[in-house]
């Protein structure tokens, strides 16, 4: 790449006062010397301003910008990359990005582009289905949501396989911030063995480690995800008050999943069981006194 194409690679970076330094002292330097990147640059900038200068041809209606407006108000923020990741992308672009279009087309290109996403976003927004945000679930009860269908599909194996729920606790002391003694009731009574614990993992949780446990019951799977009350906060769905604890039921991708908060911990159960997915609770409740506890979770007649 001579001189002058490395110049006309940064003529956008230019126009947008992003050139600082010597990168900027450079560029100008060579403007002064050479009158072909000298007009490229006055070319490019005439276009910019053309573009800036348009108008929308069709204005939104005031009822379309002001629904537009309370959904996007309404939204989750979205993620953002890490800034050192930011960084690392836009040092590789600068250093290696070949210059390949003329910067008129290329800038053509991306104001074309730019409008279609932006048309076709208010477009998808204004003819979306809004839900509650309120009745929205929780990022964790999501979270165990995915955990669940990750392990159905084999994408997440157990870290410990044990049907022990003394060896699976001794397992998590230390690898996890908090404190985590899961109920051993069926072993201390000798009751009906009502499920099964098959194993249990780690998985990541807002940049530290929730625990998941897999049950069978009957045959079918039961997810346990466990994470610190300073980490989530059980939100939205059905809440159902039961015995001082209110629990927010969901129905996600056709699963069960009941969440709640006792005693510093955060809870979530994912199941296909029958109803609410009640009958899960007992992994944690399942002795004697807890049967009322049980039946308060199920629907009422009068609960659609």
């Amino acid at each position: 790449m001579n001189n002058c194409d490395d110049i006309r690679s940064r003529i956008a970076f230019y126009l947008d006062d992003e050139l600082r330094g010597s990168d900027l002292t450079r560029f100008e330097a060579h403007l002064d010397e050479c009158n072909s990147c000298r007009r490229a640059v006055s070319g490019e900038r005439r276009f910019i301003e053309s573009v800036r200068a348009s108008r929308p041809l069709y204005p939104a209606p005031p009822a379309l910008r002001a629904e537009t407006e309370r959904i996007l108000n309404g939204a989750p923020p979205p993620y953002a990359a890490p800034p050192e990741l930011r960084a690392r992308i836009a040092r590789s672009l600068w250093n290696d990005a070949p210059f390949s279009l003329k910067g008129r087309r290329a800038l053509a290109l991306a104001a074309a582009a730019a409008i279609i996403v932006v048309l076709a976003g208010l477009w998808y927004s204004a003819r979306r289905p809004v839900g509650d945000p309120l009745k929205r679930p929780s990022e964790f009860a999501m979270m165990a949501v995915n955990t669940h269908l990750r392990h159905l599909r084999g994408q997440l194996p157990f870290e410990i396989t044990s049907d022990s729920p003394d060896d699976i606790s001794r397992w998590f002391a230390g690898k996890v911030s908090f404190s985590l003694v899961l109920p051993n009731y069926q072993q201390s009574s000798g009751q009906e063995q009502l499920y099964q614990i098959e194993g249990a993992r780690l998985v990541a949780f807002k940049n530290d480690y929730a625990a998941y446990i897999a049950y069978q019951m009957r045959g079918r799977p039961i997810t346990l995800v466990v994470t610190s009350d300073r980490a989530a906060t059980p939100s939205g769905g059905e809440a159902i008050v039961s015995r001082g604890l209110t629990f927010h039921y969901h129905t996600i991708d056709g699963l069960k999943v009941i969440a709640w908060s006792d005693r510093g911990l955060t809870y979530a159960l994912v199941s296909d069981l029958e109803e609410r997915g009640q009958q899960s609770c007992v992994v944690c409740h399942a002795g004697t006194k807890d049967r009322d506890f049980i039946e308060d979770l199920k629907p009422r007649s009068d609960t659609q």
